[in-house]
């Protein structure tokens, strides 16, 4: 059995009858996010909300992300050819301008944020010793609470100030070049809300003087937004999986063709072991491109160096950290030589020390110890649940709470079954989680979404009438009838909830072991939550 909260509709105090159907409902947003547009060219202030408002103006509404799913419109080689155009119209070059930035293109379905936080934190420690390089910068996605940390130099987020600079002076170039390289892109038109960042990006780390700059691909690779670099120092392919079906294929090898299209002519490419299937495609797109693919297993020489978590996935990741950093230092300091028998002080200290937030992170309140890992397909599921088992093993038997949201994927109710029966196999008892509660995306009970949080590309329907978190909880009663569901309006309520869990369950000193997994977005609000923190 399982319980649900209700509160107020979180459109603009409109409650939800306002809507006489849902193509009424997407229709006020369209017109909204148009006001909105309309409202900021008008608007004097240039602030950094101005610049998130602004930003969120480009996000596709899902009733046309609905309607281009049904006419089976995909990602194909014009998305590539139209962030050219961008680039010609802010004033740089994919070949000349971009070769500046020594970039580092990491893809891959699991572990690829990792790879790029253990490469970026490398490179950090090199330039805090040898003074190589100058700058460093990292660009991911998504966000975890504000926007400005996907664009990132020495391993900081940009300040609020520096992001609204750069950003508005993008937007001021394609307003002023309109009608150049119209051959490329339409006139008068903007790229959308990631595309828009990732050209930014590339006009912040050139203002910047950065001089070598670590790219994570956000879906696949062959048409992401990022692969506009023609010559990047080296590419990583970290390990494949099933992930983003519609866009990229149902099949690991279908998956694997659009990941191996950031492997370039003329640039060192490294992968780690991978399935059968997947390995062959990697094999045979590296061979038609001319680029010798490296397939690296486990470095010997991280033997004594405290990878976190300690497991052989994380392993994989900073191996193949460690030799694109190897590769890019080889380019950017005169003085480098590998060392064939071990790491580099500073490689151990860049690994060792790695800041990689929402990823296998603990959190201890009085009597709740939180257990926080973003996790978003079956297998990095099972990982976050082998690895809160680990965790919990040593912190007491309190009862067991999980927080759990995987919004706008249909395909993610068949997530729960790993996560629910690997907690319950590891259980003495067999029992797993005693409670188990699933939440929306949004992040506040009162006032909604936090600014960098506004998301058009979900059914708003859904998100009001919770659809997804009834069906995850439909699910998990049928995996496991004991326990108890509750389905939750926001994030701030479903932490309230576990809290007063903990307060009403926690007897003779044990704590209440909470795991908040799924959607990066969920991690990142949670975060924000529990450490009252606006950038991480």
């Amino acid at each position: 059995m399982h319980h649900v909260l209700k509160r107020k509709s979180i459109f603009g105090g409109l409650p939800a009858t306002s809507f006489k159907s849902t193509t009424t409902r997407n229709t006020f947003i369209s017109i909204l996010i148009s006001h909105r547009r309309r409202h900021f060219l008008a608007m004097a202030s240039r602030t950094y909300n101005d610049a998130i408002d602004a930003l969120n103006s480009l996000q596709t509404p899902f009733a046309v992300i609905e309607a281009r799913r049904k006419a089976g419109i995909r990602p194909d080689a014009n998305s590539v050819q139209e962030m050219r155009g961008y680039l010609a119209r802010i004033g740089y070059s994919t070949s000349s301008d971009l070769e500046k930035l020594n970039i580092v293109h990491v893809a891959g379905t699991k572990g690829k944020g990792s790879t790029c936080a253990f490469v970026d934190s490398i490179l950090s420690k090199w330039h805090q010793t040898k003074g190589v390089p100058k700058k460093v910068g990292l660009f991911t996605s998504p966000h975890l609470i504000a926007v400005r940390e996907r664009i990132r130099i020495n391993s900081r987020p940009i300040s609020e100030d520096m992001f609204a600079k750069y950003f508005f002076e993008v937007w001021d170039r394609l307003e002023d070049n309109s009608t150049v390289a119209t051959d490329l892109v339409d006139p008068g038109t903007k790229p959308i809300y990631a595309r828009y960042l990732t050209l930014m990006s590339y006009h912040v780390y050139l203002s910047e003087g950065v001089d070598v700059a670590i790219y994570e691909t956000g879906i696949g690779g062959e048409y992401d937004a990022t692969n506009v670099v023609e010559r990047p120092v080296a590419s990583g392919i970290s390990t494949l999986g099933i992930d983003h079906v519609y866009v990229l294929g149902d099949t690991v090898d279908k998956i694997a063709w659009h990941k191996a299209g950031i492997l370039k002519r003329g640039s060192p490419g490294f992968t780690i072991e991978q399935v059968g299937s997947a390995a062959e495609v990697l094999k045979k797109r590296a061979e038609e491109k001319g680029v010798d693919l490296k397939v690296l297993e486990v470095d010997q020489r991280l033997r004594g160096v405290r990878v976190r978590p300690d497991a052989n996935f994380q392993k994989k990741n900073a191996t193949l950290a460690i030799a694109l950093a190897e590769t890019a230092l080889k380019k950017l300091d005169p003085d480098f030589k590998r060392d064939e028998a071990a790491l580099p002080r500073e490689f151990v200290d860049g690994i060792e020390q790695v800041v990689w937030r929402g990823r296998c992170e603990v959190k201890e309140e009085d009597n709740i110890i939180w257990h926080v890992d973003g996790a978003h397909t079956v297998d990095s599921l099972k990982m976050a649940a082998r690895w809160f088992i680990e965790e919990t093993k040593a912190e007491g038997k309190g009862p067991k709470v999980l927080i759990f949201n995987q919004q706008g994927r249909s395909e993610a109710v068949d997530f729960l079954d790993g996560l629910c029966n690997t907690v319950k196999k590891a259980d003495p008892t067999g029992r797993g989680f005693q409670h188990v509660i699933f939440c929306t995306n949004v992040t506040y009970a009162t006032t909604g979404y936090k600014r960098d949080f506004v998301n058009h590309q979900y059914n708003p329907a859904d998100i009001e009438k919770m659809t997804q978190q009834r069906i995850f909880a439909e699910k998990w009663a049928s995996l496991d009838p004991s326990a108890k569901i509750l389905v939750i309006p926001s994030i701030e309520e479903a932490i309230n909830t576990a809290r007063g869990l903990a307060d009403s369950e926690g007897k003779d000193g044990s704590k209440v072991q909470a795991l908040i997994t799924g959607s990066l977005h969920l991690v990142g609000g949670a975060l924000g939550i529990l450490e009252k923190a606006d950038a991480l």
